[in-house]
């Protein structure tokens, strides 16, 4: 009798059922693991930076980059305005404008701030201007990015042995923060403490700390006829909601306007929503190898893969390479759920413009804000 049952154990125990079990328990423990190595996840300043030129490259390849040293130099300006003021004001900020009509503005991790010469031209004033940048500041001086991507819970297997190899790790990292920042899809807390610092570090730079909200409103007048989200703030909070919010936290602080300094420098004028150009999914420019931001001509033509849902580094889109010349472009997004300016058709030229501003130059640049 005891010979049969433990022939019958041996039996369950070889049996394909229990070999399938094991091997779901064994995958399980990987996927508990690989949790607890993000969990731990401490990006250094120096991989922060190196995630965040990584980051930027793949933008400025998207939208490509606004050639003109002076506009380049004067959004630099009153970004180093706001930047000084935030908690991380040593960082190598560097700010660039992106060569598209589409609104929208993308903050890499590591201190590098993009905003399009759209969202410049929809912008009516200096304090407007500082309060966008300030919100985009904020997105990286409390590294909204990093911070939302090691708090994911949700880690597929296919994770877990690249989580073992500290190089392949930052490179799941780097693919997930540049979908996160370009699809502006940071968590509605991290929004809020973004509208937080809009307000904060343009009122202590001296601008009206309100003016954010200025430009929210004219935002969304331009967007209520978008049939999907669309574009810079496009999966806040609501954006009524965050108008009042910043109403509320500037108060009865005033401060400076500088209207006609900021005429004097951008002469950009905002393209109605319906006239901007934009690329189709699929076509070249918006589906191509994580690995590389070149242009591969017999990928580029092949259809987008669908996206898997959940907000995991198991999800990880591809990253954006360059648009060709021969890619389709519509008038409209909408019909593919993402708005005119999240599609929006990019510039030739990704190369930076590089520009330095001096202590001396911030000093007398500061004396204008009144």
């Amino acid at each position: 009798m005891k010979r049969l049952l433990f022939t019958l154990l041996f039996a369950t125990l070889c049996s394909p059922a229990y070999a399938q079990l094991g091997g779901l328990l064994h995958k399980a423990q990987q996927v508990q693991e690989a949790r607890k190595t993000l969990d731990d996840l401490n990006v250094t300043e120096a991989e922060e930076i190196q995630i965040g030129q990584q980051v930027s490259a793949r933008i400025r390849e998207r939208f490509g980059v606004v050639q003109d040293p002076a506009v380049t130099r004067y959004v630099t300006l009153v970004g180093m305005m706001v930047a000084k003021q935030s908690s991380r004001p040593d960082l190598p900020w560097t700010f660039i404008v992106l060569d598209t009509d589409g609104v929208n503005a993308f903050a890499a991790p590591g201190g590098i701030v993009h905003i399009t010469r759209g969202a410049l031209g929809l912008i009516h004033n200096e304090a407007e201007l500082a309060g966008v940048l300030a919100h985009e500041v904020t997105h990286v001086a409390h590294k909204h990015a990093v911070n939302q991507i090691r708090k994911d819970k949700l880690v597929t297997l296919g994770t877990h042995e690249a989580l073992k190899d500290r190089s392949q790790l930052l490179t799941l990292v780097t693919d997930k923060a540049y979908s996160l920042v370009l699809d502006n899809a940071f968590s509605r807390s991290d929004e809020l403490d973004a509208d937080k610092g809009g307000v904060e570090l343009a009122g202590a730079a001296g601008y009206a700390p309100g003016a954010l909200a200025d430009f929210l409103v004219r935002l969304d007048e331009r967007n209520s006829d978008s049939p999907a989200a669309n574009g810079l703030f496009a999966s806040h909070p609501d954006t009524r909601a965050r108008i009042d919010a910043i109403h509320a936290l500037a108060g009865t602080r005033t401060g400076a306007i500088v209207e006609v300094r900021y005429t004097s420098h951008v002469a950009y004028k905002p393209t109605p929503l319906t006239q901007i150009a934009t690329v189709v999914d699929g076509s070249a420019g918006l589906a191509a190898s994580s690995g590389s931001a070149k242009k591969d001509d017999k990928k580029a033509d092949e259809p987008a893969p669908k996206k898997k849902k959940g907000f995991g580094l198991g999800n990880l889109t591809a990253a954006v390479a360059p648009e060709s010349q021969s890619a389709q472009v519509t008038a409209s997004g909408g019909a593919r759920g993402v708005g005119p300016d999240r599609a929006a058709k990019g510039g030739p030229n990704p190369a930076p413009v590089v520009v330095k501003v001096t202590a001396a130059e911030i000093a007398a640049f500061k004396a204008g804000i009144r």
